[in-house]
């Protein structure tokens, strides 16, 4: 049975980002409410965000639409959006569309938060 389609949003002490960590499976049923998840970050004057996909089993190309408009909206807002994709075959949905020559990929949620600021982990 797949795993409820769930967000936490957190605010890590040190790092100037919002992180919205996603779980379950990520596809067109849960895609209206990604999309306002997503579109609540925003409204909330979160200029820097990671989408942690860590616990994401399943995405499909409506989720990918909703993620490349958040992209889309902060880069014009002067944002920055990362993923976070430890997970080798999720990552590869990303190669495969191209999609990881335009998000920035982490491996880690750590690595992610790094580039919010220079003293994150140290």
């Amino acid at each position: 049975m797949p795993e409820d389609f769930r967000v936490e949003e957190q605010h890590p002490s040190g790092a100037n980002a919002t992180v919205l960590a996603l779980h379950g499976e990520v596809d067109l049923h849960v895609a209206p409410e990604l999309r306002d998840r997503l579109n609540g970050a925003l409204e909330a004057d979160a200029r820097n965000l990671v989408i942690d996909l860590s616990r994401v089993s399943f995405i499909d190309s409506m989720a990918l639409g909703a993620l490349l408009e958040l992209h889309k909206r902060l880069r014009a807002e002067g944002g920055e959006l990362r993923l976070v994709v430890p997970d080798t075959k999720l990552r590869r949905i990303f190669e495969i569309t191209l999609l990881d020559q335009i998000f920035t990929l982490a491996k880690t949620r750590h690595e992610a938060l790094a580039a919010f600021t220079s003293s994150w982990g140290s």
